[in-house]
């Protein structure tokens, strides 16, 4: 027996289409690494993050991020509760704490085969370097207007 035949979305739907496969993509990959790795595609992120940018705040890592800093405080508390990173507080401004990795976050500080960026970084090898560009503009556009309020 035939399959049902797709329907017929036109571009935008199948971009949005695309975009759900790709989160959802994300989210699976996200549940194995914790499996895999003891870390979620967010967490491991922001250790990323952090092995590159020691030192920030939760706010700067919130907006380097794109989330509120209220979605990242469980992940941060998460992080921090497993001894993988800590705060600091600020020399310039005592009220302020600014996130590094201990020893052993910086040891998931690594490129590692099953994770989200390893994917995304196979992905990026096959395109040109226009290609790149353009999928980045794409994706900071929408971006952009998913944030706006007035519409």
């Amino acid at each position: 027996m035939d399959e049902d035949p797709q329907p017929v979305l036109g571009s935008t739907l199948e971009f949005m289409r695309m975009l759900w496969a790709l989160a959802h993509g994300m989210q699976s990959r996200s549940k194995r690494m914790e499996a895999d790795l003891g870390v979620t595609g967010p967490q491991r992120l922001v250790l990323r993050i952090l092995g590159r940018s020691p030192n920030v705040s939760a706010g700067s890592l919130a907006r380097a991020m794109f989330v509120h800093p209220s979605t990242l405080t469980g992940v941060l508390r998460r992080l921090e509760s497993r001894g993988l990173l800590e705060r600091k507080k600020d020399r310039r401004d005592g009220r302020r704490a600014l996130l590094v990795l201990t020893p052993q976050g910086k040891k998931l500080d690594a490129l590692h085969a099953g994770s989200v960026e390893a994917a995304v970084r196979r992905t990026m090898s096959r395109l040109d370097k226009d290609e790149l560009e353009m999928a980045r503009k794409v994706l900071s556009m929408l971006t952009e207007e998913l944030a706006r309020t007035d519409r």
